[in-house]
């Protein structure tokens, strides 16, 4: 049995209650739980949440809310992997103990760049890489290695001196955590890997449908990319 993990505390604190403001006509969390529904990689979508407006809200949307998360897991400092281990634990816990469950996707509620396309890929590829982990990167605009500091005197300083010369085609491309997926089988959620690290593979997604929403700013680009990517061209 394949399950969608998706986290969903109430507790946001630069932008309050972010996972249910409106974002282009739906809740946040709803643009989530649609991919999940729409992929067909499920056999349960559950939202793992402390807040009974998010459990409501995606209750109406379709998913499950099988259990309350408790407060100890549902701080500012509260990582991902711990979230999704209990979520297991709490299922496995209500089918009497029995290990049933397959792959272990956490899709973030505040992910609505993505697709049910991008959740299809991501299960193909952990079965057939052999990885633990599966997970969504996109590659950085601009080469890393040509990074700059702002010193105390307001001065810029390369990072790296010694790629002041090299040409951008040159340097290797970097990637980062595009923030929207990571499938995982049972066992890996368990095992301490990291998930970003050898033991994970890459589902690679387009810069133009990857932003992280923490800020207002932040929202606000994030909407302007969405309407950009939706809207029929004039």
């Amino acid at each position: 049995m394949n399950v969608a993990v998706i986290p969903a505390r109430g507790g946001s604190k630069r932008i309050p209650r972010k996972n249910l403001l409106d974002f282009c006509g739906r809740p946040m969390i709803v643009w989530s739980i649609a991919a999940a529904i729409e992929s067909g990689c499920f056999d349960r979508v559950i939202v793992s949440t402390d807040d009974a407006e998010i459990a409501d809200v995606a209750r109406e949307a379709g998913a499950e809310i099988p259990f309350l998360r408790p407060p100890a897991l549902a701080d500012d400092f509260t990582p991902t992997v711990p979230v999704v281990c209990h979520a297991i634990e709490q299922l496995e816990a209500q089918a009497g103990g029995a290990r049933s469950l397959g792959a272990i996707c956490c899709l973030y509620a505040t992910a609505p760049f993505v697709r049910a396309t991008d959740l299809q890929r991501g299960l193909t590829l952990l079965r057939e890489s052999g990885s633990d982990f599966a997970v969504s990167v996109a590659s950085y605009p601009a080469p890393i290695q040509r990074a700059l500091r702002v010193n105390r005197d307001g001065r810029l300083e390369m990072i790296v001196a010694e790629n002041m010369l090299v040409r951008s085609q040159d340097l290797e491309p970097a990637w980062h955590d595009a923030g929207q997926f990571y499938w995982g089988t049972r066992n890996a959620w368990f095992s301490g890997n990291p998930l970003l690290g050898p033991s994970a593979s890459a589902v690679t997604l387009p810069r133009a449908r990857v932003q992280d929403i923490d800020t207002p700013e932040d929202w606000a680009t994030a909407e302007a990319m969405f309407r950009a990517l939706h809207e029929p061209s004039r």
